[in-house]
């Protein structure tokens, strides 16, 4: 026998051996992406320990692959449609970008309702099984959570009343938000977070809606003179895995998978988010910003001044396909209500 022969024999031995192992036993590569930095809590606190974790339990049976914000997968727009269609396998995105997708989870977003990322990430996961599930087909849902409350970050301006807010162009999250600040004297500015820099250091926009975390870790106390704490809405995101995807890995994979989220993982993000929070308003007041509180006294004229547009949100929200949208409302406050004790 030759040699030539010998090798190819050792080849066809080696590829009939691979071909022989039990679908369990060969090695799984995910891919995963999301939007925000590398720098980000969402990427060092979470994305990067889920995926070792998840490795770990399997094993080393499974690889996942991240591209974050600033990769070729991590556009804020597309994280939905990148798992959905299979370009990735598993994605973490806003809830509110683009508009429109999921308008039954946007509840959380609406003013005054909660401004507690713990509370309104258990309030969204509590509501998923029976009041939003049916705005995932498709997705293995693997969390649902939110941010702390929102303060409104501002350039040039300082802002502590409804007044100060009249025609200014501030950076919008989400509908709900858009709405708010429109019904506040503002105009809305749709714009993914990592363009929120550029356009507050070429003018294109007067400020933005933020919880403290990106001002960090987007750079924008570079940009940002002003932070009214206002706290008066969040803002929601996803975490989702293909479901045909997840329904092809081998039972161990799944297991490992399903014990790094649900639960266990959305009772984590109020603590998260705390810790996320405290570098941003730490770089605004090492860059010497002014820092406001919203008063009691502005604050009960914007709870008062924004009925309207949450009523008026809520119509809109049947347009959208969402029976009942003043009872999903009760239902959000009610768990709200019982995650705050």
């Amino acid at each position: 026998m030759t040699t030539k022969s010998v090798l190819a024999g050792v080849a066809l031995a080696a590829l009939t051996a691979t071909a022989a192992l039990p679908a369990s036993a060969q090695e799984i590569t995910l891919k995963l992406s999301h939007f925000l930095p590398p720098v980000h809590g969402i990427h060092t606190d979470f994305i990067e320990p889920w995926a070792k974790d998840v490795e770990a339990c399997t094993d080393g049976q499974v690889k996942i692959q991240v591209f974050p914000g600033g990769t070729q997968l991590g556009n804020v727009a597309k994280q939905q449609e990148q798992v959905l269609a299979g370009v990735v396998d598993i994605a973490h995105g806003l809830t509110g970008l683009p508009r429109g997708r999921f308008p039954r989870t946007s509840i959380i977003d609406i003013p005054f309702l909660t401004g507690d990322a713990g509370v309104a990430s258990q309030t969204l996961w509590a509501m998923f099984p029976d009041h939003l599930s049916q705005e995932y087909k498709g997705l293995k849902v693997l969390a649902l959570h939110a941010h702390n409350g929102g303060l409104i970050h501002t350039s040039e301006k300082k802002v502590t009343s409804m007044e100060d807010m009249q025609g200014l162009r501030i950076r919008t999250p989400s509908p709900a938000v858009s709405a708010m600040l429109e019904e506040l004297g503002a105009i809305p500015q749709g714009m993914p977070p990592g363009q929120v820099y550029e356009g507050l250091q070429k003018g294109v926009i007067d400020g933005t809606v933020f919880p403290w975390d990106p001002v960090n870790s987007f750079k924008l106390s570079e940009v940002l003179n002003y932070d009214l704490d206002a706290g008066v809405y969040t803002v929601s995101f996803f975490f989702v895995m293909n479901q045909n995807k997840y329904d092809s890995l081998p039972e161990n994979v799944r297991a490992c998978i399903d014990k790094y989220s649900g639960d266990g993982l959305v009772a984590k993000f109020g603590d998260w988010w705390d810790a996320w929070d405290a570098p941003g308003k730490a770089a605004a007041e090492a860059k010497g910003n002014e820092i406001t509180v919203l008063s009691d006294e502005e604050r009960a004229r914007w709870r008062e001044a924004l009925q309207p547009m949450i009523a008026s949100y809520l119509e809109t929200l049947k347009s959208e396909g969402v029976e009942d949208p003043e009872g999903l409302y009760k239902t959000a406050q009610d768990y709200v209500a019982q995650f705050s004790k």
